[in-house]
């Protein structure tokens, strides 16, 4: 038999109804064995995800507030979804401990694990799965980042005994026992690492969409399907903004080689995206998707002869960095260099960051272009398909947008250009509708 280790997000697990049809996909397919559960996302009843209430509750305690009300609320959600499924688990015990921790300075990692950990119990009785707690199987180093070799190992032994489980996603923990959380989204990280402890056959990440699109489907009606994509194009295309995977998510299976098939839970027919280490086929849609984000700040310096002159690059980039700034992109001309930064880092640092460039570069001009948008066409085909880049800046001129910036990775499977932020919709539907069917 083989293996599939299924991951369902928040929107598959909010209510009874949906762990209804979470039993029923599980149970479809006897080679899912094991589910890597998020915690209660939004629902038609709900409209506040259980995350969220858990740092609010860490959060109103840590400052002396009355935290009955956010409690209750909790533990209602857990309650009710427990009774109405007919199950034995303990929530107000659980919830009781929780509490006590929390009182006592557990802090906001253990709060925000908690709406995970207490899904996995339910889930487990539920599909009458083993339940593991995440806490002893996903390791974190003394610094917080996350033990790759030593969590596979340790997975891999406790799995090898177990022939079907229920691991909480979105967290682990630390040598000295605390609880420590992946950033938002992080369940599917764990998914990840559970498929590639267990080099899975595959690893399915149930969600509330059918797979991929070409572009954010709020942006454009009835969007271009994207039946397969490969790692690569994902990580770009979840770089620039595109929600539907944690972009980190890759990792863990792509040493593997383990495909990711992106499924839409209340469509379980829907075959989804298939997310693969590489395409063979050089036939189909030269553009795979497009993704953007707006607010950054693109400086432009100007000096002759900067290309001769040595270490003007690492003398730009270490002004940035002095102030803890991370840098987005830099192209760069004979004559001159853009370095894009994104408006949220920056924040204040903007001029001292100018007059450092001035005293170490000693530049011709500099010049400050606020309210830019990204926008990333990716394709892994578009190398092998003449008149990509043609088409693309015709759409754009088409709509009567100027570009800003440009910039092609050398894996040419990107072409990133920068517009004004107000032009953000208007660039990404024309690139779209220059694309969909070709």
């Amino acid at each position: 038999m083989g293996i599939k280790v299924v991951k369902f997000g928040g929107s598959s697990l909010a209510d009874a109804g949906q762990m209804r049809k979470v039993k029923d996909i599980v149970q479809a397919d006897p080679e899912r064995r094991y589910v890597v559960p998020s915690a209660p996302g939004k629902s038609p009843e709900y409209d506040i995800k259980i995350t969220d209430l858990l740092y609010t509750l860490e959060n109103v305690i840590e400052n002396g507030g009355n935290h009955e009300f956010y409690f209750n609320m909790i533990r209602d959600r857990f309650v009710g979804i427990r009774d109405e499924l007919g199950l034995t688990v303990n929530i107000e015990g659980e919830l009781d401990h929780i509490l006590e921790r929390l009182l006592n300075g557990a802090g906001a990692d253990y709060a925000a694990s908690r709406g995970e950990y207490l899904n996995g119990l339910l889930l487990a009785e539920y599909l009458g799965y083993a339940f593991i707690d995440a806490a002893e199987v996903i390791l974190f180093d003394k610094r917080g980042r996350y033990d790759e070799t030593n969590t596979e190992k340790l997975l891999s032994k406790r799995l090898k005994s177990i022939d079907r489980a229920v691991i909480p996603g979105f967290y682990g923990s630390l040598p000295n026992g605390n609880i420590k959380t992946f950033s938002r989204g992080g369940s599917d990280i764990t998914g990840a690492i559970v498929a590639a402890s267990v080099r899975a056959d595959l690893y399915e990440n149930w969600t509330d969409v059918s797979g991929f699109y070409m572009v954010d489907p709020r942006l454009v009606p009835d969007p271009g399907k994207v039946e397969s994509i490969t790692y690569r194009e994902l990580r770009e295309l979840s770089y620039m903004g595109a929600s539907v995977l944690h972009e980190d998510s890759i990792f863990p299976v792509y040493k593997y080689a383990i495909p990711i098939n992106v499924r839409n839970t209340n469509e379980p027919s829907d075959p989804g995206t298939m997310i693969v280490p590489s395409i063979e086929n050089f036939k189909g849609r030269a553009v795979t998707g497009i993704a953007g984000k707006k607010n950054f700040t693109i400086i432009s310096i100007e000096k002759t002869g900067m290309n001769a002159e040595l270490g003007f690059g690492r003398r730009v980039l270490a002004s940035i960095e002095k102030y803890g700034i991370p840098f987005e992109h830099m192209p760069s001309s004979i004559d001159s260099l853009c370095v894009v930064l994104e408006d949220s880092k920056v924040r204040g640092s903007i001029n001292d960051i100018i007059d450092d460039i001035h005293r170490s570069c000693e530049p011709d001009s500099v010049e400050i272009i606020n309210g830019i948008a990204l926008i990333a066409t990716v394709g892994k085909r578009m190398r092998d398909s003449i008149g990509t880049a043609a088409r693309l800046f015709s759409a754009l001129a088409e709509a009567d947008i100027n570009v800003r910036m440009i910039d092609q990775g050398s894996s040419e499977i990107n072409i990133i250009i920068g517009v004004k932020n107000e032009d953000f919709e208007r660039a990404v539907i024309a690139i779209h509708n220059a694309f969909r069917d070709s």
